[in-house]
């Protein structure tokens, strides 16, 4: 008997399912090619590229920024041994030639050539409660993520963070995306109910492009939506992730990260109930997303997916052991991998 598209549409309801299936996206694993440079830092630093084989690398609680050499292998001071640009480096980003770190301590981010030279300050908003710029677009626009005020028992954060443009002079600011709300649980403590987020619980992730679009990487519905210049949607495909509970090993290795004392108090905070379909997400060189997939305890790769200005995911790339991604450059990854003292940077190297 022969098989008519009207006749699957009939049987399985749609005509989808007479489509021809989708080809494989193309998966490689990526090996190191330099050797590894190490810092001092008890938590994932962040990181930015500044050309060659040279990155800017943040430990905010080291309050160190520290420009990284993978071809000399060497970790020099940002602005020297004794500089006083920065006193609570928490956070970077670059933006066309000039590298931005923000400073909660100094309330500004200050503003550095790509050569490592203090070119200016900025200022915290204000208007936003004290936010700092999380990027800049080639028209001198900031960008801001503006996160509401918890109140006493933490019933704000019911509500939606706003990602913020502002004018070049600080003057003016937009909503121009929401972003999902925190998993929370209600939790009963001695002052009465409060809320508090959930370990392990995963949240909206976003960047911006040199033209000003703006990419959201969506937790709920496993996707990447962008927001063109003109302010037309695109809504990505669901991408293909399995389910990962969050299992009795997470939640131990979650506890390992108190000290002793704290132990008690950790092991009172509610768990979400599966991982996350990502944990950190970026804007590549070349306008595309790469999105930190979630993995459980004992997986020994990780997995970054590469998703085009469409929506579609494009690439998987993963690598062996504990590497957490910190920055990219048009054919190399930075890689942060924990050891005993502290984090050791790799680079891999990005198929063409």
């Amino acid at each position: 008997m022969r098989v008519t598209l009207l006749t699957c549409t009939t049987l399985l309801g749609t005509v989808a399912a007479c489509e021809q299936p989708k080809a494989a996206v193309p998966v490689a694993d990526l090996r190191p090619v330099a050797d590894t440079v190490l810092i001092a830092s008890t938590e994932p630093p962040a990181g930015a590229w500044l050309g060659d084989d040279r990155w800017l690398v943040v430990s905010p609680n080291e309050r160190k920024v520290a420009v990284v050499d993978m071809g000399r292998r060497t970790a020099t001071p940002l602005g020297g041994a004794r500089s006083d640009a920065y006193r609570n480096p928490f956070g970077l980003f670059r933006a066309g030639d000039s590298a931005y770190v923000n400073d909660w301590g100094l309330a500004r981010a200050t503003i550095w050539s790509l050569d490592g030279k203090l070119a200016g300050t900025l200022p915290v908003s204000k208007a936003l409660r004290g936010a700092l710029p999380r990027a800049r677009d080639a028209a001198g626009q900031y960008y801001y993520e503006n996160t509401p005020a918890a109140g006493p028992d933490g019933s704000g954060y019911r509500d939606s963070a706003a990602v913020v443009r502002s004018t070049p002079d600080l003057a003016r600011f937009d909503t121009v995306a929401r972003l999902a709300p925190p998993d929370l649980a209600t939790v009963n403590g001695q002052g009465g109910a409060h809320f508090e987020r959930r370990a392990l619980s995963g949240s909206d992730r976003w960047g911006v492009l040199p033209d000003g679009t703006i990419w959201l990487a969506r937790v709920i519905g496993n996707r990447v939506e962008w927001i063109a210049p003109n302010g037309t949607r695109t809504r990505g495909e669901a991408l293909p992730d399995p389910v990962l509970p969050v299992s009795a090993e997470d939640r131990e290795m979650f506890y390992r990260q108190f000290p002793p004392e704290l132990r008690s108090n950790a092991e009172k905070i509610e768990f979400a109930l599966v991982h996350p379909p990502f944990v950190a997400a970026m804007t590549a060189p070349d306008g595309t997303v790469w999105l930190e997939k979630s993995r459980t305890y004992g997986d020994s790769l990780q997995a970054w997916q590469l998703i085009s200005r469409t929506g579609t995911l494009t690439q998987v790339f993963r690598i062996r052991g504990d590497g957490h991604l910190l920055a990219l450059a048009p054919d190399l990854a930075l890689v942060a991998e924990p050891y005993s003292d502290g984090y050791r940077l790799l680079t891999y190297r990005i198929p063409q």
